[in-house]
């Protein structure tokens, strides 16, 4: 039983079902301008910009949607439509035995609009019930919208359908995607050029720090998406990015209070007119000027902002437009023909072909028939004049039309043929541009950078200041003629977070900031930077350093011991004074060479240690001065070998006094072994070991020039690199070994009778001669650059003197102030007195 009721059931359902006719369920919505012809062309533009909605508490029908507020653009280009398809349809050679009609719909800048007026060009208006739809749409293609968002929702409304969409103006570069959208075409290019052009733009005129505004929408979000991700790369700092719709007024107060406190001068507005409208009334209401805007097509030539307190904030802005076409008989037909022709409710008739016209929906266009402009609004008028003979061409070509033999009228055309039609077009209009659509059914990119100028009558005009076309190659694609644009505020601003860093200068991020926060930091010593905003310091080569002001590498300062600096004047000074008065001194022991004191301990070795202590303040010179190979290899074998004969002379002087002295037995013939001939010889012996050490040093590894960058990073220490530490320690070794034998010999002898005992003396001056030498290793170790040269030679210095003073001084005294003392007797008595 319940078998046989469903079936039933279901069988009454089908028979029902199958004997419906199509109908319209509401309403019909009729075109604001029309025309019957042949073949048709919808059109949706937002003729009104404000719609009243209905309310829905779903008690009763709604009420039918009411607009107001007639946006002046979009009527030009509704008039540009039929002004386009009147020239069609007088011509000979277009489509020339087929009439062109046009449905153009208001959409009130309403997407509940825009959706009704779609399914009504898809479906008619109107039609006659039947058993079954036709399926064949009553249009060929659909000019519209003129904003992104709306010309989404079109296109994918009508995508199933296969009906061709083509746009003037709606950039958004989603629509590029042909996978969503492959009936879509559009006469303007998408918003990939303009966003990054936008970014190049303020790159230009060295902006780093800009605030962004957008609209919420397709258009909007895509738009700055793009150009957020050109500045990323060109290195320009976004301070904010914020957007708002035009039906939200809370987020418009947001936006307003955010360009209030932020600092920067610039801002990218990738609007609509229409939130443009919006954003420029409140930066009016709240005295925000001096502003620099950099806007887009959408709104950058739009007459509807013309205010009387406009200029004040958007004086000066730079801005993308399309390319402002004056199309020939337009402004003509505007002010007249379209009246009296196409208007459907004129004040003589009304034109009633297609249901009874409610002629109180015109009343706010009539108005405009007396509104005269010197040159009509034609933003986009260019481009939907193309869109119009795109369609054409495109039907032209299905239609097999021929100039005398006319179109196959019978020919049944598919909307997806238009589609296809319309990716083979490739024509030129009246005013010169040639028509034809890219594989993402999109036009080149070409733009004119137009500039916010105020005439002397205090008119605005749009100048003209630059282009930018993506069809040339990159380093032609964008030009600026700098010299005539006038800036918001009176001259160029400058929006930058941070200062330039100037040369001698890199940039360090600020934590938590952009890139463009930065702070400046002077170059490190021996670092530069010769650009601005540089981003590191460059580390200057090995012989150079930074200048004072860290922008270029200069030679450093060599610096050595030199004969004219203080330093060196005080070193010479002493070096000749002791030479003088070793001088000196041999002169008076040459003078009283027969005396007994110069007699005693053997004159021949007192001149010879005098002559040596000549050679050693002589050779203190060779420490000063520009080091060179030669003076390098004589400073040391010259110090090392004078200073040898010098201390072999003071110990044959300590061995003949042991030997003078220590004979204990009576008739001892000890000085027999030690005489003069043997003293010469120790003292050649002595010397030959340390030429010996030298020259196997110099042939080795000889002293050298050295250029010494370590102890001072600014300068360079000019010094003798020992070449071989072995070698000079070697050196110095040999002397530290004779002074310490001699020491000790003196010391042995220093009880032996006061007159003759020069051994006290000795020991006096070795012990100064090691106190020096011992002192000498750490300073030498420890003072930097030329004061290890100036340490080696005041060692010299001290040492010589020392032992000049001590061994000499004594006996210049007795023969100059104690004469009567300088006689054998004298001498003979003192040592008979003190027996040992």
């Amino acid at each position: 039983h319940i078998y046989l009721y469903t079936t039933i059931v279901f069988h009454c359902l089908y028979t029902k079902v199958e004997n419906a006719l199509c109908r319209m369920m509401g309403d019909p919505k009729y075109p604001l301008l029309f025309k019957e012809g042949d073949i048709t062309i919808g059109a949706l533009l937002s003729i009104h910009s404000k719609e009243t909605s209905p309310s829905f508490e779903f008690t009763q029908k709604p009420q039918i949607l009411l607009c107001s507020s007639v946006n002046l653009r979009d009527l030009r280009l509704a008039q540009t439509i039929i002004f386009a398809i009147e020239e069609i349809n007088r011509s000979d050679t277009l489509l020339p035995n087929i009439s062109v009609g046009y449905k153009i719909y208001d959409t009130c800048a309403s997407r509940l609009s825009s959706m009704s007026a779609t399914m009504a060009l898809m479906n008619g208006a109107a039609f006659t019930p039947r058993e079954t739809c036709s399926g064949q749409t009553p249009i060929h293609a659909i000019i519209g919208e003129t904003e992104s968002s709306s010309t989404i929702v079109l296109s994918r409304t009508t995508g199933p359908f296969k009906i061709p969409v083509i746009s003037p103006s709606a950039t958004c570069e989603c629509l590029s995607n042909r996978k969503e959208y492959p009936s879509f075409f559009r006469t303007i290019a998408s918003d990939y050029h303009q966003s990054r052009a936008l970014a190049y733009i303020v790159k230009h005129f060295g902006w780093s720090w800009v605030g962004a505004v957008n609209s919420d929408n397709d258009y909007g979000n895509n738009g700055m998406a793009i150009f957020l991700n050109t500045a990323h790369e060109e290195g320009i700092c976004v301070e904010y990015s914020v957007k708002f719709y035009r039906t939200e007024p809370e987020k418009l107060q947001y936006v307003v209070n955010i360009i209030k406190q932020s600092t920067a001068k610039v801002i990218v507005a990738f609007l609509s007119h229409v939130e443009m409208g919006y954003l420029l009334e409140q930066l009016s209401i709240q005295k925000i000027t001096g502003l620099q805007m950099i806007g887009v097509e959408g709104w950058i030539t739009s007459k509807s902002l013309f205010t009387p307190n406009s200029f004040h904030v958007l004086g000066g802005s730079l801005g993308f437009a399309v390319k402002n076409i004056n199309i020939a008989g337009f402004s003509d037909y505007v002010i007249k023909a379209f009246w009296d022709t196409a208007f459907p409710c004129s004040q003589e008739d009304g034109n009633s072909s297609q249901g009874q016209v409610d002629c109180s929906r015109y009343q706010d266009l009539l108005v405009l028939k007396k509104y005269i402009e010197e040159r009509p609004e034609q933003t986009y008028s260019g481009n939907i004049y193309k869109a119009v003979y795109a369609v054409a061409y495109s039907l032209h070509n299905l239609l097999m039309c021929k100039e005398k033999e006319g179109c196959e009228k019978d020919l049944t055309i598919q909307p997806h043929q238009v589609i296809e039609a319309l990716k083979r077009v490739n024509f030129t209009v009246k005013f010169g541009d040639r028509v034809w659509f890219d594989s993402t059914g999109g036009a080149v990119a070409q733009y004119e950078v137009v500039n916010w100028q105020q005439d002397s009558d205090g008119s605005i005009q749009f100048k003209a200041v630059g282009y930018y076309d993506a069809s040339l190659p990159p380093d032609q694609r964008f030009v600026l003629d700098t010299e005539i644009i006038i800036w918001a505020g009176g001259q160029k601003p400058r929006s930058v977070c941070s200062e330039s860093c100037p040369p001698g200068t890199r940039k360090a991020g600020q934590k938590g900031r952009p890139v463009c926060c930065y702070d400046c930091i002077p170059c490190a010593d021996g670092e530069i930077s010769n650009e601005t905003d540089s981003n590191n310091c460059m580390q200057c080569p090995g012989e150079f350093w930074s200048n004072a002001e860290r922008n270029k590498c200069v030679l450093k300062a060599v610096e050595f011991l030199s004969f004219t600096e203080v330093m060196g004047i005080v070193l010479v000074f002493f070096s000749l004074f002791g030479v003088g008065i070793t001088v000196l001194v041999t002169v008076l022991f040459y003078s009283k060479k027969d005396t007994p004191i110069v007699k005693a301990n053997n004159s021949e070795l007192s001149f010879l240690l005098l002559f040596s202590l000549t050679l050693c303040f002589l050779c203190s010179l060779t420490f000063i001065g520009r080091p060179t190979e030669w003076s390098c290899m004589l400073r040391h074998t010259a110090f090392g070998i004078t200073f040898v004969l010098c201390i072999s002379c003071v110990l044959g002087k300590t061995i003949v006094v042991l030997m003078a002295f220590k004979a204990t037995l009576p008739g001892s013939n000890v000085m027999k072994w030690f005489g003069p001939v043997q003293q010469r010889l120790s003292v050649l012996a002595f010397t030959l070991i340390q030429v010996l050490i030298c020259v196997l040093w110099l042939t080795i590894s000889p002293p050298f020039p050295y250029k010494n960058m370590i102890y001072y990073k600014e300068k360079i220490i000019l010094e003798c690199s020992l070449g071989s530490n072995v070698g000079f320690w070697a050196v110095m070794g040999y002397i530290g070994l004779l002074a310490l034998l001699c020491l000790n010999l003196a010391f042995l002898a220093r009880t032996l009778p006061d007159n003759f005992n020069e051994a006290k003396f000795i020991t006096f001056s070795m012990l100064i001669f090691c106190a020096v030498w011992i002192t000498f290793i750490p300073g030498y170790v420890s003072s930097p650059g030329k004061f290890t040269v100036a340490v080696e030679i005041f060692a010299i210095l001290a040492s010589s003197f020392g032992l000049l003073f001590c061994i000499f001084a004594p006996k210049c005294f007795i023969i100059l102030f104690k004469p009567e003392q300088n006689t054998k007797q004298h001498l003979m008595g003192k040592t008979q007195s003190k027996p040992h």
